[in-house]
C-alpha cells in the first residue's frame, strides 16, 4: 500500500467521524430547539389561561335580554382558563342572579359581557357611580377607588339609614342608585353607631 493510498484512508476516516460527530451535535440541537419551543407554546398557553381566568373572575352586572332588566352574573371562570389552555375562548355563565327559575335560558347576555369586559364588573359600575361625588355628611371625595380595600363606602337612603354597597343585591344596584346618596366609610360607621347605641352619643355644638 503506497504513502498516498495511507493518506486517503485517514482522510476518509477523519471524514467520518467528522461527519458523525457534526450529525450529533446536529440532531442534539435540532432537538433542544425544539423541546425548547414546545416549552414555550405551553408557557404561552398557562400565560392565556391565567389571563383568561382573571378575566372571567368577579360579579357583572349587565341587563337581560329576555326582560331587560338588570341582572347580576357571574362567568365560569374555571372553563373559561381550560379553554384557552387548549388554545380557544369559551365564556359560559355560572351563575345569574335570574336562576334557578331561567337555569336553561340561551345566555344571550354573553355577547354584552363581552363586549363590555372589564366595563360591567360590580365594582367597575359603582366605581362609575361615585365617580365626582362627595360624602353626604362631612363631603369629603368617596371616588379614590385605591383607598376602598377594606373600607367600602356607603350609601344613605330615603330613611337616612346608610348600608355599604357591598350589601346590596348587585341587580338592585341600578334603582338605588337613583333614590340614595354617597356616603364614606368613616360617617357610614358613625352613623351605624349613632344608630344602633344612641344612648352613648352625645351631640355637641360645632365650634366657629
Amino acid at each position: 500500500m503506497t504513502m498516498f493510498s495511507l493518506l486517503g484512508a485517514d482522510l476518509l476516516m477523519f471524514l467520518r467521524t467528522w461527519k458523525e460527530a457534526h450529525m450529533s451535535t446536529f440532531v442534539y440541537a435540532f432537538i433542544l430547539s425544539l423541546s425548547g419551543l414546545a416549552l414555550l407554546m405551553v408557557i404561552i398557553r398557562v400565560v392565556q389561561a391565567m389571563r383568561a381566568f382573571l378575566r372571567a373572575r368577579g360579579r357583572r352586572l349587565v341587563t337581560c335580554p329576555e326582560n331587560h332588566c338588570p341582572a347580576a352574573v357571574e362567568l365560569d371562570a374555571k372553563r373559561a382558563s381550560f379553554k384557552a389552555l387548549r388554545g380557544g375562548t369559551h365564556f359560559r355563565l355560572q351563575s345569574c342572579s335570574r336562576w334557578p327559575e331561567m337555569k336553561d335560558c340561551a345566555q344571550d347576555c354573553l355577547p354584552e359581557i363581552e363586549a363590555l369586559g372589564q366595563g360591567c364588573l360590580v365594582r367597575s359600575v359603582v366605581a362609575g357611580w361615585y365617580k365626582g361625588k362627595s360624602c353626604v355628611y362631612c363631603h369629603k371625595p368617596v371616588d379614590n377607588v385605591a383607598d376602598w380595600t377594606g373600607h367600602l363606602p356607603a350609601l344613605m337612603g330615603p330613611d337616612a339609614k346608610t348600608v355599604t354597597w357591598g350589601d346590596v343585591p348587585p341587580e338592585k344596584l341600578p334603582d338605588v342608585f337613583a333614590t340614595y346618596q354617597p356616603v364614606c366609610w368613616s360617617c357610614h360607621i358613625a352613623e351605624t353607631f349613632r344608630r344602633e347605641h344612641p344612648e352613648l352619643v352625645t351631640d355637641r355644638p360645632a365650634r366657629w
